[in-house]
C-alpha cells in the first residue's frame, strides 16, 4: 500500500452522509413551518406567548436538524477535522491508528493512540453499500 502524503490528505474529498443530510433538512424545514403555521392558526383564545411558544419549538427542532445535516469529516494537511453533532474537532492523523466499522455500526469509529475512539458520523451506514467505501477512503487515508 502506497504511502499517503499531506498533500494527498488535504486534497482528498470531504465526507458527508447524504439520506441524513436530507431527511434532517427536511424534518428541519417542515417542522419551522409547521410550527409557524399552528402558531399563527391557534385561536384566539391563545395568547402571544403561546404562539411564540409554539415557534421557539419549531425554530429549536430545526436548529438541532441543521446541526445533522452539517455534520462532515474534512481530511487536511494536520489531520481529519471532525463535526459531528458536537463541536469539531481536529485530530492529527499521528494519533489515529484505526478505523472500525463493523457490521451492526450506525457509523465508523476511529481508533486514536491514547487508547479513546470517537465516531466518525459523517459516514453512515444508511447511505448504503457506498458506506463501506466511503470507510475504506477513510483507513486509505490513514495509512
Amino acid at each position: 500500500m502506497p504511502t499517503v502524503t499531506a498533500p494527498d490528505r488535504a486534497a482528498a474529498a470531504v465526507f458527508r452522509p447524504t439520506r441524513g443530510r436530507w431527511v434532517a433538512t427536511v424534518l428541519g424545514v417542515a417542522t419551522l413551518v409547521g410550527s409557524v403555521l399552528l402558531a399563527l392558526s391557534l385561536p384566539d383564545r391563545y395568547e402571544i406567548m403561546d404562539q411564540l411558544t409554539c415557534i421557539g419549538i419549531g425554530v429549536g427542532v430545526a436548529a438541532l436538524m441543521s446541526r445533522y445535516a452539517t455534520i462532515h469529516a474534512r481530511p487536511t494537511a494536520e489531520g481529519l477535522y471532525v463535526r459531528n453533532l458536537g463541536p469539531g474537532e481536529l485530530v492529527p492523523w499521528e494519533q489515529i491508528t484505526a478505523v472500525r466499522f463493523s457490521q451492526g455500526m450506525p457509523w465508523p469509529r476511529i481508533d486514536l493512540a491514547d487508547g479513546l475512539d470517537m465516531a466518525v458520523m459523517a459516514i453512515q451506514r444508511s447511505d448504503g453499500a457506498g458506506s463501506v467505501d466511503e470507510a475504506q477512503r477513510l483507513a486509505d487515508l490513514i495509512g
